[in-house]
């Protein structure tokens, strides 16, 4: 929200931003313990203009009493909560504590630390670290009005057949032979939209969204392998980024849009060859030469049509 004085127009915000925490559950009835790590930025749209245009501080909540908060929120909550729930807490407490905070915004990363487990059986107190993050982010208004988001970040994946792509605009600069038989590798990082628009209205079911950011991750990693035991073709990046997208939205009722992006991480052939030898590694689909840069880079946001009345 733009505000103006003197003649002049200024949009604002200011918060704090990486304020990492750790919280350990205990569970008495059975001794187990559940951990999490999360990584919260905070953001904070409020009438503070006589910070700005005079020497008068008197509005500011200082980013030192965001961070304060963070921990003070975590410790009071004795049950566990997902990510996003935590988001929406932190987001609400803003808005409600401060009467000049009109919009709050609370961006968070949980690293991926998971349960163990020992000669196959889940450790009471044990965890390791995984490969992706989970993302939330929620913006919460003092009105109670929210824009909710989820998302998954770094999510690997690769298969070693069952791509190509073939029949794509040749022209002088381009080099690139085509084929149907290539490996594909590229590195998710996905955000979804739920469709909930006020604090009021998201479910009261414990552990909701977490439930639910492990099945979307479900159904993209389906959507992109295929079946086991035939997989799926692809025939270039884009036409399975929208599989996965289409997939989520079909799946997930609550989900309004997705926004997907999948660099295309190239293993390049090799061939070596020496006069003396010319064929000391002929390419025959098994060796490769791994590389990350540079890559294609692929991203589309997939949403539903709604009819607008």
């Amino acid at each position: 929200m733009a505000q103006e004085a003197d003649g002049i127009r200024l949009e604002q915000r200011h918060g704090k931003a990486r304020v990492r925490v750790g919280r350990v559950w205990r569970h008495d009835h059975d001794g187990s313990h559940h951990f999490v790590e999360w990584n919260v930025s905070i953001s904070l749209l409020s009438h503070c203009l006589s910070s700005y245009y005079r020497d008068d501080n008197s509005d500011i909540v200082a980013t030192d009493t965001m961070k304060n908060t963070v921990y003070v929120k975590a410790k009071e909550c004795g049950d566990r909560l997902s990510v996003e729930e935590f988001a929406i807490l932190i987001g609400k407490h803003f808005c409600s504590f401060y009467p000049q905070v009109f919009t709050a915004i609370v961006s968070i990363i949980e690293k991926p630390w998971e349960r163990v487990s020992i000669d196959g059986k889940p450790h009471l107190h044990g965890f390791k670290l995984g490969s992706e993050n989970h993302t939330a982010e929620a913006r919460v208004e003092k009105s109670g009005a929210l824009n909710l988001t989820s998302g998954i970040g770094g999510l690997a994946l690769l298969k070693t057949t069952q791509s190509g792509f073939e029949r794509f605009v040749r022209d002088k600069y381009t080099v690139l032979p085509e084929t149907g038989e290539r490996m594909l590798a590229t590195e998710v990082n996905a955000s979804w939209r739920y469709s909930y628009e006020s604090v009021a209205s998201i479910p009261t079911k414990g552990l909701y969204f977490t439930e639910k950011f492990m099945d979307v991750k479900k159904v993209l990693m389906d959507t992109f392998f295929g079946p086991p035991e035939t997989g799926v073709y692809s025939p270039s990046v884009q036409r399975t980024l929208y599989l996965m997208g289409s997939a989520v939205l079909k799946r997930f009722a609550d989900v309004s849009s997705i926004h997907l992006k999948m660099p295309n991480i190239h293993f390049l052939p090799v061939n070596l060859s020496t006069k003396e030898n010319p064929s000391m590694v002929k390419f025959k689909d098994d060796v490769y030469l791994p590389t990350d840069e540079p890559h294609g880079s692929i991203e589309a946001t997939v949403s539903r049509i709604t009819s607008k009345l």
